[in-house]
């Protein structure tokens, strides 16, 4: 989007991203004497659910917020099982900070409505019903704007509705805003998008609520923008894909007779302990730096990858688009209360990555091309895709590898891939689960014709080097907190 943002609290950025010009908010504690303004008129602020996002929201809206007078108070289901944890963070019936939802929708100023997606399709005539007139309804994923679009629905008009969606699972939410507390501007980055305005307000409430909740770096969007770039990442890079690249990089090295906790090492120690940083720190080029005289062969294997992503990314956001991902996951619920989800860590590659954890891993300081080349052509596929698409420059960083090395990756070493993708949504979960082993099969394949002596795609693999999205990452990293994920 390359409007200024309209803030009357807020002073705007302008950056530049890879030679896109963005307008964006930076947070950080400083700003917090701000929040009132921007939650003028707000006495209550009902945070719905207490799922992946919810926990850490409520808590860091609840920190953030003490002394305003302004009050977090969580809503759930009378007999919801969530209860005793939302009292154990230190939201009570008794104080007025734990409550029925739908009394709890009633009588907020601004509802953030964090329950599963499958619920908000359930629940939303219910929900429009109870928010009174005047209140400010928020979400943190676009998936409802997807399904109502779908079927013709639309807000009631006399609320404002925003997004506020942070580019990381709730447990990284909470994490990075605690170390924060040392270190101003620690946390997740989220963009934000106003739907529908009915008074002037709606883009500082949104701010507000960004930048209470930790992040250092708020990005506009909207909210349609976010589900299909989410649903992708999500499908992808963030976490379908590295499943299913780790699962067939394992493979391949273990056939290769490396051994299995080698084979580990280097797929995944790989990619969370050498791979991750890197980029994170210096950029996806520091990756291809570091080679030294490999860099031809990740090149040969780049080419032959690269297509092959971008055409199953090119599958996947079709699926996303027409509506068909969001209706298989709405079709998912009632089944999974039937037949509840398995855990994915239990195939001979975590296993042995349970055992090596036990005792300690020692990474290699070298890092294996094939990894780097497979895990980078992928991400670039989708960094391609997004643009191709219309999504603005922030979106794709913060979707396409922000997310993955700061947020995502740390969890995948230190606590396993099931831990890393069942903190995330429902929706996320089954999408990891539908896509991964086609993403597992299409790396296979295309490393069998690298194998072969295919040249693949050339062409983008000689774009590979001067690509917008390498100054784009530059300017992200000077919003960078200077402090890593604490994942043990």
């Amino acid at each position: 989007m390359d409007l200024a943002i309209q803030s009357q609290v807020f002073v705007p950025e302008l950056v530049d991203l890879g030679g896109s010009q963005e307008w964006i908010i930076r947070g950080g504690r400083d700003k917090f004497p701000l929040l009132p303004a921007a939650f003028k008129d707000i006495r209550q602020i009902g945070v719905i659910g207490w799922g992946s996002q919810a926990p850490a929201q409520a808590q860091n809206l609840r920190d953030s917020l003490k002394g305003t007078g302004i009050r977090v108070k969580v809503g759930l289901q009378a007999e919801s099982q969530s209860i005793p944890k939302a009292i154990a963070a230190g939201f009570t019936f008794e104080d007025g900070t734990l409550g029925e939802m739908f009394k709890v929708i009633r009588e907020s100023d601004l509802v953030l409505l964090l329950i599963s997606d499958a619920a908000q399709v359930e629940l939303c005539i219910h929900v429009f019903s109870a928010i009174r007139p005047g209140a400010t309804l928020g979400f943190s994923h676009g998936f409802l704007v997807g399904h109502m679009k779908s079927v013709g629905a639309r807000w009631p008009r006399d609320i404002n509705v925003i997004g506020v969606c942070p580019k990381g699972m709730g447990p990284s939410v909470r994490r990075l805003y605690l170390q924060g507390q040392e270190v101003n501007g620690a946390g997740i980055n989220s963009s934000f998008a106003v739907d529908q305005d009915i008074d002037g307000r709606a883009t500082d409430i949104a701010l507000g609520w960004a930048l209470a909740i930790g992040s250092p770096f708020v990005f506009q969007t909207t909210l349609e923008k976010e589900y299909l770039s989410d649903l992708v990442g999500e499908r992808s890079i963030l976490l379908g894909a590295v499943y299913g690249i780790v699962e067939a990089l394992f493979r391949r090295s273990v056939l290769a007779n490396s051994g299995p906790e080698t084979a580990f090492i280097n797929s995944v120690v790989a990619i969370t302990d050498q791979i991750s940083p890197l980029i994170s720190r210096q950029g996806i080029l520091a990756v291809f730096e570091s080679l030294g005289d490999q860099r031809p062969t990740f090149l040969k294997i780049y080419a032959n990858v690269y297509p092959l992503a971008q055409a199953l990314l090119a599958e996947i956001y079709e699926e996303v688009a027409s509506g068909n991902e969001i209706s298989s996951v709405i079709m998912a619920g009632e089944r999974l209360k039937r037949i509840p989800m398995t855990k994915i860590g239990n195939t001979p590659m975590w296993l042995i990555g349970q055992g090596m954890r036990d005792r300690g891993i020692t990474c290699p300081q070298d890092i294996p091309v094939v990894t780097a080349a497979v895990y980078i052509a992928v991400m670039m596929a989708q960094i391609d895709l997004l643009m191709v698409k219309g999504h603005c420059v922030s979106e794709i960083c913060n979707e396409s590898v922000i997310e993955a090395v700061d947020s995502l990756n740390p969890f995948m070493r230190a606590r396993g891939v099931s831990w890393m993708v069942d903190n995330c949504s429902r929706t996320a979960r089954l999408g990891t689960r539908k896509w991964g082993p086609r993403w597992q099969y299409a790396v296979e394949e295309a490393l069998a014709a690298y194998d072969a002596g295919e040249v693949g795609d050339v062409q983008a693999a000689r774009q590979f080097g001067i690509h917008l999205i390498h100054g784009a990452l530059a300017t992200c990293a000077q919003f960078r907190p200077p402090v890593d994920i604490a994942v043990s």
